[in-house]
């Protein structure tokens, strides 16, 4: 089996798994490159990516470029002469000059089952949308996004109590795990390739503000798998009082119509000792996890108590 000299392009945390069972593999991880450090913070101080923490503790070259097309980080490339190129949530574009460069090509992978939640948020939007099924995917990078050929993929089940948090971590691991095995049989010259079903394909867009703004008049269902596909970041929010408030966990009743004509949706219902019932679309949702602006998250029967929260009140509207 050939030892193949690898490029690894990744950023935030989902591509620590992969980076690790790379780097403990039998193949050359001749660089690693990551998004520019960036503000973050009141301070707006300079953060690195956890790709490039990760890089700090192991000797391993590493590289920013501000662009993927930029011709000077083109010319490292072609001096360091890998032949694969991986990215795992490397969250730039590669032009035709990066992906015809390694002789093996260039893959990703991807963290849903293809074609399936093409694009940036493909954790996120399968549980916003209560999807039961998600996975991991290993394709070949082509110039049109997420549509290359696949290498290897597998699914993962979607429980209707997972938060993207937690289904991030799972395909992460996954993921890493698979990513090996493909790498693997390409070394072997085994790597078995098949198009996609480009007529099924959905797309995962990217998560705006709007996203995170929790709409009362929707339904009980719709709210909770917006509030765990959310969690732990961006985090859903409504606002009380005109002060922005994070919903962390929340529970919906399996009857239809509980509220219909008793309250307006966002009206609180009910104060119980350890949640907040609100009305919602046609029923209602129970909160148990808040995060007002400012503060640490805290249970529902900590946040009625200090700021005062009593039936009759609403959630809602807009931020003062």
């Amino acid at each position: 089996m050939k030892q193949l000299k690898i490029v690894f392009m990744g950023t935030p945390d989902f591509a620590l798994p992969s980076l690790n069972l790379l780097n403990l593999s039998t193949h050359s991880l001749a660089a690693v490159v990551t998004a520019p450090d960036r503000p973050a913070g009141r301070g707006h101080n300079l953060l690195p990516s956890p790709v490039k923490k990760w890089v700090q503790k192991n000797e391993v070259d590493l590289y920013q470029p501000g662009k993927s097309g930029d011709s000077f980080f083109y010319a490292r490339l072609e001096q360091i002469d890998p032949d694969l190129i991986i990215t795992v949530a490397y969250g730039k574009w590669l032009p035709q000059s990066i992906l015809s460069l390694p002789p093996l090509g260039c893959i990703n992978l991807h963290a849903s089952y293809l074609p399936d939640y093409r694009g940036a948020a493909p954790i996120h939007r399968a549980v916003m949308e209560g999807a039961s099924c998600s996975g991991v995917s290993v394709i070949e990078m082509t110039a049109e996004l997420d549509a290359g050929d696949i290498i290897m993929q597998e699914k993962e089940t979607i429980s209707p109590y997972d938060t993207a948090g937690m289904l991030h971590d799972r395909l992460a691991v996954r993921g890493a795990s698979l990513l090996v095995k493909a790498v693997q049989a390409i070394a072997e010259g085994q790597a078995r390739k098949r198009p996609q079903d480009h007529a099924r394909a959905s797309y995962a867009r990217p998560l705006t503000k709007d996203d995170e703004v929790i709409d009362w008049n929707r339904s009980p269902g719709e709210l909770y798998n917006q509030i765990r596909g959310l969690n732990p970041v961006p985090g859903a929010h409504t606002f009380f009082k005109g002060k922005r408030l994070k919903v962390l966990r929340a529970a919906y009743p399996d009857s239809e119509n509980v509220a219909e004509g008793k309250a307006l949706p966002g009206t609180v219902i009910a104060v119980g000792e350890e949640s907040l019932t609100v009305a919602a679309g046609k029923n209602m949702l129970t909160l148990f996890d808040l995060q007002p602006a400012g503060k640490k998250p805290m249970n529902a029967a900590s946040f009625c108590c200090g700021y005062r929260i009593e039936p009759g009140d609403c959630l809602g509207g807009e931020q003062e």
